[in-house]
């Protein structure tokens, strides 16, 4: 049949072939063909793109940094400040530190006014900087944080951040166990009406670095301070809670408020910087410890005082190689204490003949002149001194000499450094003025740091010790460490008023019946008597002074004593003091 024969009919659904065929060779040529992506068009640089180097950012900061780094001439705070004969802030950061070792903190700290560029992008267009340069540095060598104030910007009052910077300085050097050197110029931060304005109400007045302050005192963190200008109100307070201060003597003056407020409140008039609070004030009076002729004395001194003491009160003082024999025998010592008693002798020259030579450093020099206290080294090896000064008020001490004793004692027991003394006290002051002054009060004072600090007390004694002030002074550690020159004498009282008082009826009665001759003949058989008797070999039959030495090896005796100290004695203390369980305090 024809109907058998024919082929059958595609189905509805199914493509050309042709169209199938199509298909089947785009499978195979994506199989082949790599697929590559289509390239996109970029887009149009748009303004709101930010460098990816943050190029922007460094450069902000580089215009900040070069605007507080450049004086501006035009500055009348500036200007004020070099007609002062002031250097500049940043000047006085130059000379204090080592060459190229200033790295600032906070250095673009300040108030900024900003002008909008483009989207995303703004440059500074005004720039006051904070009014306190802040850092770390060295010091031959030592590494050091630092605080500095600019007088040229509000007079160094409240600013830019400031007290937020100095909180932080101080607790970075308690953190890192750095000495912390303040340049006080101006008030350090503290308060003026114009902040009550800007910030639209008054505050009680805050005073939260002083927490970090007394708690670096106390660990024996170095606290070196120099009066720049002058030192107000709570500038005066930071440099004045140092362990070491110093003052330039051509530009430099504290005071608690100036001369307006003075006026004002004393109706005092008429007063200058100096006149209120200058170096004649503060330096005789034990306010500040030394006085220096300029800025570059004052940051010297700062340094020489740094070179003694250890970056912290768990560590040793600083040793250096020292090339003064310990051995060097001082013929001259022999014959510097004169015969005759009532005669005067130069005290300094003992000191500086016994350590290493060019060594000692005076504290306080024009205060409290009736003791001596420095800093010294024997072996190299650092040493604290204290000496009475029969030149003057004949060596006995008053209320200032036991004040200055007391401050020095406190200063080596934080600092681990031992104590060599040179003793000659005829005894606490006596008269009017001494009661009037509290001289016992003070004394006592003095008696309760003697009694307890820890430090090693080495004592040479060249001449007298009597009363109280000489028992304090030698008999304040057990077992005592001392020697006697030959020139020593000793006792209660002096001889000079002592036989008046033991033998006071004797001499009335004689004087009474035989006369006034026939008394003073008495009294001079007693005074060979007693004399005879205090020779100081009768002392050392009977123990009573350990050993009496050559004076010309004194300076033997106290090398052999500090090598053994700073060998045996310092590393033990140094391990009690950080482990808690010894806690000297400076404050």
């Amino acid at each position: 049949m024809a109907d058998d024969s024919s082929p059958p009919s595609a189905p509805k659904d199914a493509p050309p072939p042709s169209s199938t065929a199509q298909d089947r060779l785009a499978q195979v040529t994506s199989h082949i063909t790599p697929n590559t992506p289509k390239r996109r068009r970029r887009k149009a640089p748009s303004p709101s793109d930010l460098p990816a180097d943050y190029s922007d950012i460094l450069g902000q900061l580089a215009t900040l940094r070069k605007i507080a780094a450049t004086p501006d001439p035009s500055n009348r705070g500036y200007v004020r400040q070099k007609q002062a004969g002031k250097l500049w802030v940043r000047e006085r950061v130059e000379q204090l530190l080592d060459a190229g070792s200033f790295q600032e903190v906070g250095s673009v700290s300040g108030t900024v006014t900003w002008r909008q560029t483009g989207p995303g992008r703004e440059e500074p267009v005004e720039y006051v900087p904070s009014n306190n340069v802040q850092g770390f540095g060295r010091l031959r060598g030592r590494k050091i944080v630092f605080t500095a104030d600019d007088f040229s910007i509000r007079a160094g009052h409240a600013d830019g951040a400031l007290m937020e910077k100095t909180i932080y300085m101080e607790k970075l050097a308690i953190a890192l166990q750095l000495p912390i050197v303040k340049l006080v110029d101006g008030s350090s931060g503290g308060g003026s009406v114009t902040t009550i304005r800007s910030a639209g109400f008054s505050y009680i007045p805050p005073l939260p670095s002083f927490t970090q302050v007394i708690q670096q005192l106390n660990m024996g963190i170095p606290n070196l301070g120099a009066v720049l200008g002058p030192a107000i109100g709570l500038g005066a307070a930071r440099v004045v809670a140092c362990h070491f201060s110093v003052m330039a003597a051509d530009i430099g003056s504290l005071f608690n408020a100036g001369p307006n407020v003075v006026k004002g409140a004393t109706f005092e008039e008429g007063l200058s910087l100096t006149d209120l609070g200058g170096p004649a004030v503060h330096c005789t009076n034990g306010t500040i410890d030394n006085l220096a002729p300029d800025e570059a004395a004052c940051f010297d001194q700062i340094r020489t005082v740094l070179s003694y003491l250890p970056d912290s009160g768990t560590q040793l003082p600083p040793t250096i190689e020292c090339t003064d024999p310990p051995d060097r025998t001082c013929e001259a010592l022999r014959s510097i204490i004169p015969r005759a008693r009532n005669r005067t002798y130069n005290p300094r020259l003992i000191i500086t003949t016994v350590v290493d030579v060019d060594s000692f450093f005076e504290i306080g020099p024009l205060w409290g002149t009736t003791a001596i206290v420095g800093l010294a080294r024997l072996s190299g090896k650092p040493t604290g001194i204290v000496s009475l000064n029969c030149e003057q008020n004949a060596g006995a001490l008053d209320a200032p000499g036991s004040q200055k004793i007391t401050r020095m004692l406190k200063f080596l027991d934080i600092f681990n450094i031992p104590l060599l003394q040179f003793v000659d006290v005829p005894g606490y002051a006596i008269g009017t003025a001494a009661e009037r002054s509290a001289t016992m009060r003070h004394g006592v004072a003095l008696a309760g740091a003697y009694y307890s600090t820890t430090i090693p007390v080495f004592s040479v004694v060249v001449r007298r010790v009597y009363g109280v002030a000489g028992g304090v002074m030698l008999d304040c550690r057990d077992p005592r460490m001392r020697v006697a020159w030959p020139s020593g004498e000793w006792g209660s009282l002096p001889l000079e008023g002592g036989i008046e008082v033991g033998h006071a009826f004797e001499l009335k009665e004689i004087e009474r019946k035989e006369g006034r001759e026939r008394r003073d003949e008495r009294y001079r058989e007693l005074e060979e008597e007693y004399r005879r008797l205090m020779n100081p070999v009768r002392t050392a039959n009977a123990f009573g002074v350990e050993e009496i030495v050559d004076p010309a090896v004194t300076r033997g005796v106290c090398c052999e004593w500090v090598e053994r100290v700073y060998e045996r004695v310092l590393p033990g203390r140094v391990v009690e003091r950080g482990a808690g369980r010894l806690q000297p305090r400076f404050t």
